[in-house]
């Protein structure tokens, strides 16, 4: 017996939502966020850096529960639109995989017609999805050893 997973939350067909192998690319993300409407497009990168509390970081590894991760994208897109409601579009896509140092594993784009809504929007965005999205990152350490990390358990500053 196949069971459908169902969204209490239907996404706004103008917003973009994924989770994917392939590199991300700003461009692609920033048309995405982009709207007559705009006046301004707020978009947030995350890299994958070389150091975690100064032990030397040399690839990360994310894996997601994808259907409840794209639960929580939805929701955040509807939780953003209840409190910022000039909010016309927002745009979350992650990578998962191995990714190797300055790779982009995270966007979120938000496109407002005022800046610091989007901006304030945009900062939620991100971080209500490292608290609540099942995604989770395996550190590479420089000396061979590796260890697997919740985004959700990350502090604020993660």
């Amino acid at each position: 017996m196949t069971t459908a997973f169902t969204f209490p939350i239907k996404p706004k067909s103008e917003d973009s939502f994924a989770i994917t192998f392939a590199p991300l690319q700003v461009e692609e993300i920033y048309q995405l966020a982009k709207d007559p409407a705009n006046g301004a497009v707020v978009v947030m990168s995350g890299t994958v850096r070389n150091q975690t509390d100064g032990k030397p970081v040399i690839a990360l590894e994310y894996q997601a529960y994808e259907p409840m991760a794209l639960r929580v994208f939805y929701q955040i897109a509807d939780e953003i639109r209840q409190k910022w409601t000039d909010v016309n579009r927002v745009v979350i896509h992650h990578r998962i995989g191995h990714l190797q140092l300055g790779e982009i594993s995270v966007f979120v784009a938000v496109g407002c017609p005022h800046r610091s809504e989007a901006f304030e929007a945009c900062q939620y965005a991100i971080d209500t999805l490292k608290h609540n999205a099942p995604i989770w990152k395996k550190e590479h350490w420089q000396d061979g050893s590796s260890s697997w990390v919740s985004i959700g358990a990350c502090k604020q500053n993660c």
